[in-house]
């Protein structure tokens, strides 16, 4: 299957913020023929051996601009306990960590972890070999944080999921207790919309109403497509809107 190289308007894949209209330029990206690496960093403000692991994620900005990775910080909340409560975390980042590591044959979930393409990662080495892409994916903003995505799957493949994100940058955090006390934290990438879309077959229109933009956190709204009986990665694409 042939996919249309990484296009973009409005300077969507390096931040800038535009909105569809009929008197504004559409924010708008298409995937690439290869696959583009996903990294989800598993991490909490509670967690004294994160904020190493936040900072090295901190590094991929400049490529995830540039549309070669889509990364993304989710926040967990089982360390909260300890006396500090992670404002970031939602259960349902727990929720999916748990089911990378029935993916993965692990024993247990920890932080902070390093998922790349649905595997399990203890490298810093994000980028490797090009791949050939199993899905193709158009993504578009339809209006004032409402997103439009088409997701055409490639010969041979069957049934696929994805998932929503929307990520910022530019969080902190001055902690106050538990491991990290008197630390103060710097995020990107923070995830702080998730939304799972569900098995699919075939061509599909996907469509998100995403949390409002905030001047200060410059926000990416992120597509991954992915296989629902490994979690491997079959495509994904995100966008600076």
């Amino acid at each position: 299957m042939k996919v249309a190289i990484v296009t973009t308007a409005c300077a969507a894949l390096a931040g800038a913020s535009a909105i569809a209209g009929p008197d504004t330029a559409v924010c708008q990206a298409r995937s690439a023929a290869t696959l583009t690496p996903v990294v989800e960093l598993y991490t909490s403000e509670g967690c004294s051996s994160c904020p190493p692991a936040d900072k090295w994620l901190s590094t991929l900005k400049d490529d995830a601009a540039k549309g070669r990775v889509v990364a993304q910080a989710f926040h967990v909340g089982y360390w909260d306990y300890i006396g500090w409560v992670d404002r970031f975390a939602n259960p349902a980042y727990t929720q999916r960590q748990r089911q990378i590591a029935a993916w993965n044959r692990q024993s247990g979930v920890y932080t902070p972890q390093v998922v790349r393409n649905g595997q399990d990662w203890r490298s810093d080495k994000v980028f490797g070999s090009a791949e050939p892409a199993q899905a193709a994916i158009e993504l578009r903003a339809t209006a004032d944080d409402a997103f439009a995505a088409t997701v055409t799957p490639a010969e041979g493949i069957s049934r696929w999921s994805a998932y929503w994100t929307v990520t910022e940058h530019g969080h902190s955090s001055k902690v106050k207790a538990g491991e990290n006390s008197g630390e103060f934290l710097k995020h990107d990438f923070v995830v702080r919309q998730y939304v799972p879309v569900g098995d699919r077959s075939g061509p599909s229109s996907l469509t998100l109403r995403a949390v409002h933009a905030q001047p200060d956190h410059p926000r990416q709204v992120n597509l991954v497509v992915f296989d629902p009986k490994t979690g491997r990665t079959l495509q994904a694409l995100s966008m600076g809107c």
